[in-house]
């Protein structure tokens, strides 16, 4: 499937097919790492990570992803480069694109991303917005079709704050692939009209389905994977007590598991998480950990799995659109 030159700045943009050829050349990718295979499909190619936001996952996917196939990747924080302060997005790009081969970029506003793309010239992949964190998403899916041996069909219960990047992330790549998504929040906190408009659009062709509601059990019931996120995100911190008050109800627990009915039901999360008092933050909020130490640490637990997969879609993404499949 030919991806060259195509940018990935959300799910929304790619077809079930191209979505699926990702993950199945992850999986392919994985299995070749596994065995030490080194292709270096990528030898001589730079690839720009631009970083407002600090990372450990996706900084380290991105990185060893480029190594692993010969790229020279560089990192440029916001303090290392005049992104929007003296220099304007348009004009970033135009420089960028004339000296990387591919540029990545996390940071706060979807806008920027996408002036990135408009003018950048070469492929630019989302790292992470305010609005999507399509890297992540292809992640869990490949961890889901690991697990389960499929994707279309799985039940795939989302909890947690309605209105993040990984809800709309894996609303929109659910709704793709055909899958019967959940997303379970309080009415405060779920997903903009425009968002579950696509959604609904995307099942509709796929034979998906969609749910939103505040009704855990009736979110829960029959999921083969319950997936969480922290309850407050980077630059929201002003927000912690009011997301506690609203999501307090949404904590994956032990019993949350159990009530799903099944017991082969696999616990995910994007990281990092509340999971224990093992942080700063989670000392300063007692009531801000959104899923139970042994939820976190149990054997339903897949969340390290999913993290490693991160370097593998990662990988498939860059080979992909940079036509070096």
């Amino acid at each position: 499937m030919d991806l060259k030159n195509k940018n990935l700045l959300t799910l929304i943009d790619y077809s079930q097919e191209e979505i699926r050829f990702l993950l199945d050349l992850s999986i392919s990718l994985k299995k070749e790492k596994k065995a030490g295979i080194r292709k270096n499909r990528l030898q001589g190619l730079n690839i720009s990570l631009i970083f407002e936001k600090p990372s450990t996952r996706t900084r380290c996917a991105f990185i060893i992803a480029s190594n692993d196939e010969g790229a020279h990747a560089e990192y440029l924080g916001k303090g290392d480069i005049q992104l929007g302060k003296k220099e304007s997005v348009k004009d970033t790009a135009r420089v960028l694109g004339r000296m990387f081969d591919g540029i990545e970029f996390r940071g706060y506003q979807h806008s920027t991303v996408e002036e990135l793309a408009a003018f950048a010239g070469v492929p630019v992949w989302n790292g992470l917005t305010d609005r999507f964190h399509p890297t992540q998403a292809l992640a869990d899916l490949m961890t889901i079709l690991e697990a389960k041996g499929r994707i279309k069909g799985i039940r795939l219960a989302y909890m947690g704050d309605g209105r993040s990047n990984m809800a709309n992330s894996l609303l929109i790549g659910a709704a793709k692939m055909g899958m019967d998504f959940r997303l379970v929040s309080a009415k405060e906190l779920q997903p903009e009209s425009d968002i579950i408009e696509s959604a609904d659009r995307f099942a509709e062709k796929s034979g998906g389905k969609i749910l939103i509601t505040s009704q855990i059990n009736q979110g829960i019931k029959d999921a083969d994977v319950i997936y969480t996120d922290v309850w407050a995100s980077m630059g929201e911190e002003d927000k912690i007590a009011e997301r506690i008050a609203l999501l307090k109800p949404f904590r994956v627990t032990r019993e949350t598991l159990d009530n799903t009915g099944n017991p082969d039901c696999i616990f995910l999360h994007c990281l990092p998480s509340f999971h224990n008092r093992d942080t700063s933050m989670a000392r300063q909020f007692p009531d801000i950990c959104e899923t139970a130490e042994e939820v976190f640490e149990g054997k339903n637990s897949l969340v390290f799995e999913q993290a490693e997969n991160r370097v593998h879609t990662i990988k498939a993404v860059m080979i992909s659109t940079l036509g070096r499949v």
